[in-house]
């Protein structure tokens, strides 16, 4: 299955063959990796760069080391996950600039919601709207309600995932509003005006989507993805001049 490391890029060489094997069928999920002993001497490696590139592949999510009697490095299901994670850690870290973030999800978005649009249930539709009505009590709570109000408005977007149908655009989504709100904190503090204004667009783009209207739907959610992010960007800028 396995072959010599090459000598000149050893550890990056056992971790693609490996990956391969798994990514390719031969190795499935459930499967074993052979024992140590046996990984080093296929790939002539030291155990040190054997344990090395096992954590690697445990860090993707590839594979699962297993400790004691009976343990060993456990071939995992790929799936989704690893790529919302590292989209997630990417976010995270804030390498990615606010104008970067704002149009991939104006693209995303946008397609999204406009797949929604001609997706929907009556009951996906009662759904979105339960989920309204708890952003209005938020609303009327004020600015103190503003962490219960972006909770509701991720929702809101991760439903209009599920009724796109995609399992890619709600991985990707879910990263991406599970690890926005450091943007948010930093340049978007949603006073009043920015809850009402952000409830508003939310109303407006269920109400698209209840009507089947897919190119008005996918307008609304770049227009709103990019009005809100000319607001960080705003302040973004007005702390450089600060600084």
């Amino acid at each position: 299955m396995f072959q010599t490391a090459k000598q000149t890029k050893i550890f990056q060489d056992v971790v693609g063959q490996i990956q391969e094997a798994i990514l390719d069928g031969r190795l499935k999920t459930g499967d074993t990796l052979p024992s140590e002993r046996q990984l080093k001497e296929m790939f002539n490696i030291s155990r040190g760069t054997l344990r090395e590139a096992l954590r690697v592949l445990e860090q993707k999510g590839l594979i699962e080391i297993k400790l004691g009697v009976g343990g060993g490095s456990v071939v995992k299901d790929v799936n989704a996950d690893q790529i919302s994670e590292s989209l997630g850690l990417l976010i995270r870290s804030q390498k990615v600039s606010l104008n970067h973030l704002a149009e991939f999800r104006e693209d995303v978005e946008g397609i999204v919601a406009a797949r929604a649009a001609g997706r929907r249930s009556n009951t996906d539709i009662l759904g979105l709207k339960e989920f309204l009505a708890k952003a209005r009590k938020c609303i009327e709570g004020g600015t103190s309600q503003r962490d219960a109000f972006i909770e509701i408005d991720k929702q809101i977007h991760m439903t209009l995932a599920r009724i796109a149908e995609n399992p890619i655009y709600i991985s990707v989504l879910h990263s991406v509003h599970d690890n926005i709100h450091r943007y948010y904190d930093q340049f978007l503090p949603m006073d009043g005006p920015e809850l009402q204004e952000n409830y508003q667009d939310l109303c407006n783009l269920v109400k698209a989507v209840e009507k089947g209207q897919a190119d008005y739907a996918r307008r609304l959610a770049r227009d709103h993805v990019h009005r809100f992010n000319q607001y960080m960007r705003s302040r973004e800028q007005a702390e450089k001049k600060v600084t």
